[in-house]
């Protein structure tokens, strides 16, 4: 299968891919964090080359709902344009990933929700999933979460308590959900 990474520069979920067997790419505006077939270059311009599937991570940054209340104060209109052209495109097979929306976004309503808690990792960060001709993504390896309490009092899973607090780390996907996707739409 023909398979198109969106968004992606970790290179995780195409390894996941390629390791089974399939043409995977990442394509990324930045160089790729795991040497193999990436395109550098804005991912709009090969949206119709015969992809088979495609899994699209874009900036959620102005999406979110952790963003709204700023946005609002910014008087910031979330700009969805490469949301919905990624949705929307023509490729068979599509999952589009990004934390829960803002309203203000008024993205359309997304098909489920998942957890790195249920794919191997001591994480917790709801992820939504709106899918094109693909099954819900199945948990694969539930783990009880363990956290952190900090001096001040705020409670943090310990996975995300470990993880640097930059929004590169924090975009990475977990290898656990890779893995499930590989496996399940591959």
């Amino acid at each position: 299968m023909k398979v198109l990474i969106a968004c992606e520069m970790s290179g995780i979920i195409r390894e996941a891919f390629k390791a089974r067997g399939h043409d995977a790419w990442s394509c990324d505006l930045m160089d790729t964090e795991i040497q193999g077939q990436h395109i550098k270059d804005d991912v709009l311009n090969h949206l119709d080359e015969e992809w088979d599937l495609m899994i699209a991570h874009p900036v959620c940054t102005f999406l979110c709902r952790n963003r709204a209340k700023l946005n609002k104060e910014q008087n910031i209109k979330p700009d969805t344009t490469l949301f919905m052209a990624l949705l929307n495109s023509d490729i068979p097979r599509i999952c589009v990933e990004n934390p829960v929306p803002s309203k203000l976004a008024q993205l359309p309503k997304y098909d489920q929700i998942i957890q790195p808690y249920h794919y191997g990792h001591d994480h917790s960060k709801k992820t939504c999933l709106w899918l094109k001709n693909l099954p819900k993504l199945q948990p694969t390896k539930v783990v009880e979460l363990t956290y952190v309490t900090t001096k001040n009092g705020h409670r943090y899973t310990k996975g995300w308590y470990n993880t640097p607090r930059n929004s590169i780390a924090r975009s990475r996907t977990f290898k656990g959900i890779a893995e499930a996707m590989a496996e399940q739409w591959g």
